[in-house]
């Protein structure tokens, strides 16, 4: 264990982990987390930003391109959904990890601002995610020369478009990876309870708000807000990264059993006494840079 992962660990819990359980405030969360993402998050040396518009079928959404080392425009691209719990994170919360993958792996990674609840609850942003996707073979990507991947919330949602695709039966990504994915929104994992007492970021008696808080009264159990009740079929590999002590673990073991069950080739990775979602502190926390190297060299072996 790293030094710096043990002071991360605390400074999450004395400070984020105790706001995010007492701020109900979803505008003042989301204003804290973009002004705390521009201290906390850095690019690599080098790193461009590039704002654009995917468009598909009518609909667009925006988007932010990050490219480090060297990466630049070409054929193959990652397609990157942010974390949030779906009611704050935007791509500029996320452009240095972003650069950080774009710089290991060498492709550039597409972010979009998918829409927020409360004020745009579900389907939005998953409506915005399909949007983003076919934005990208509008642009002229093959779907087998996309990587497909997100954090917590972008995570899941990660997850439910691949299942939408199969569910469609589209082609699909040439493989998907989530952080810390949060997978099923009728909270029902076993570890919400049971590392409550580990998690240092994520407050558990906040997770049944920010669900009815996206959801507005939809069923938890639709796919495309829960991927854990979907089907992939046909889909090609998903690689699932989670830490032993957050809450929403059993959320990567119960989708990585899914998945198995279903045919996919599945890697769930669990590494111990993480934060949630950590690869976002690359450039800061050891692990996280370590975390994105794997993935990358997988990504390359595709």
């Amino acid at each position: 264990m790293s030094l710096m992962r043990r002071l991360l660990n605390l400074s999450l819990c004395v400070t984020e982990r105790r706001f995010l359980a007492r701020s109900g405030d979803h505008l003042r969360a989301r204003a804290a987390f973009e002004r705390k993402a521009r201290f906390w998050f850095r690019p690599p040396r080098g790193a461009a930003f590039r704002p654009d518009v995917l468009r598909a079928d009518g609909c667009q959404v925006d988007v932010l391109w990050a490219a480090a080392g060297h990466a630049k425009r070409q054929a193959r691209v990652v397609l990157y959904l942010h974390g949030g719990g779906y009611f704050m994170g935007s791509p500029d919360t996320h452009r240095a990890m972003a650069a950080h993958l774009s710089a290991v792996s060498g492709l550039p990674v597409c972010l979009p601002a998918y829409r927020l609840a409360p004020e745009a609850p579900f389907p939005a942003a998953y409506r915005d995610a399909c949007t983003a996707w076919d934005g990208l073979l509008a642009q002229g990507y093959d779907p087998d020369r996309i990587v497909l991947g997100g954090d917590s919330a972008g995570g899941g949602l990660a997850l439910a478009l691949l299942a939408g695709l199969m569910r469609a039966g589209r082609p699909g990504p040439c493989a998907t990876f989530a952080f810390s994915p949060l997978a099923d929104l009728t909270l029902s994992g076993a570890s919400l309870r049971d590392n409550d007492a580990t998690e240092v970021l994520l407050p558990p008696a906040r997770m049944a708000e920010v669900v009815q808080g996206y959801l507005a009264g939809a069923d938890p159990r639709d796919p495309r807000a829960s991927p854990l009740f979907a089907d992939f079929t046909g889909a090609g590999p998903v690689w699932l990264y989670a830490s032993s002590s957050e809450i929403l673990l059993d959320d990567t073991r119960r989708m990585a059993a899914v998945l198995s069950a279903q045919g996919v080739d599945v890697t769930a990775v669990v590494e111990r006494g993480l934060p949630h979602a950590w690869p976002i502190f690359a450039g800061l926390l050891p692990e996280a840079r370590r975390t994105l190297v794997d993935l990358a060299d997988r990504i390359g072996a595709r």
